[in-house]
């Protein structure tokens, strides 16, 4: 659906860039022309998906990190600039969630999610900014929440916190940083199955058929529409989007918030019953 030149020579950082979403982005951006830039806490994994992904002719370079680890973040990010000579773009990947009973989490479950998703992408944000700021560059910053970002979502609290942070996040620097010419956006996916995240939040079959009852459009999202949305949003046309957050969930979070969505239920027949017991009730 694109130029093939729409990301030609933009260096595109992708924390978790190693599988799943981020990868699904990465490869995306690796056929638009851009140099990528992949992290996560396992080198193999860096290293095996950095090999396969530049088969293509792409240029891919990736140095691992723990996100956590302010340390490791200022690392990684010289490694990056030493490789490429800049950062054009970061995409604020990585994530940890489950599901989960919130009176059965201990502070250690708790911080294992809030670490990752709120301080990890806080850590690369500050760090990057920083240096933007510094050398007088700007650059566009495109944060992974979800589509309970903004609503909140049962058994999954600490993932709602951390990623309502990240949207928080994301809005107050779009109004911050704009002086500086650094643009701040976001995605909201809904259910997009990987291996990773599938297997701690729909175990089971009957949890997955559950989950997607609730997608008015009766399917999961494909990872390819969530990276052409990406490519889009960290693309020179979508320069005047800033602090916005996109969500891509085939109208999940709707289906939720109507008031009388679960109506859905009714049967045809149901409904004529319906429609006679209220022209009875009128009368």
């Amino acid at each position: 659906m694109f130029d093939g030149a729409l990301l030609q020579d933009k260096v595109v950082l992708i924390t978790g860039g190693g599988t799943g979403l981020g990868r699904a982005m990465g490869e995306k951006f690796l056929s638009l022309g851009a140099k990528l830039a992949i992290t996560s806490r396992r080198e193999e994994v860096l290293a095996k998906a950095a090999a396969e992904m530049a088969v293509g002719g792409g240029d891919v370079f990736y140095h691992p990190c723990d996100v956590r680890d302010p340390q490791q973040v200022a690392a990684m990010i010289t490694a990056v600039e030493q490789h490429f000579g800049r950062i054009d773009v970061l995409i604020n990947n990585a994530a940890g969630n489950f599901a989960s009973p919130t009176e059965h989490l201990s502070p250690r479950a708790v911080d294992a999610v809030l670490n990752i998703v709120l301080h990890g992408t806080f850590y690369t944000t500050l760090e990057l900014g920083k240096r933007w700021i510094e050398q007088g560059v700007g650059g566009t910053m495109l944060n992974i929440v979800t589509s309970y970002a903004s609503t909140g979502s049962a058994f999954v609290v600490p993932s709602a916190a951390a990623k309502a942070g990240v949207l928080a996040l994301t809005r107050s620097l779009a109004v911050e940083w704009a002086r500086y010419g650094i643009r701040q956006v976001a995605i909201a996916p809904g259910l997009f199955p990987t291996d990773g995240a599938w297997s701690r939040l729909a175990p089971t079959p009957e949890l997955s058929q559950k989950l997607l009852h609730r997608v008015p459009l009766g399917r999961v999202g494909e990872k390819d529409e969530l990276a052409n949305l990406a490519a889009y949003l960290i693309s020179d046309f979508a320069g005047y989007i800033n602090g916005e957050v996109i969500t891509i969930d085939g109208g999940e979070w709707l289906q939720g918030a109507g008031q009388f969505n679960d109506l859905l239920e009714v049967t045809d027949e149901q409904w004529v019953s319906l429609a006679e017991m209220t022209r009875k009730g009128k009368s």
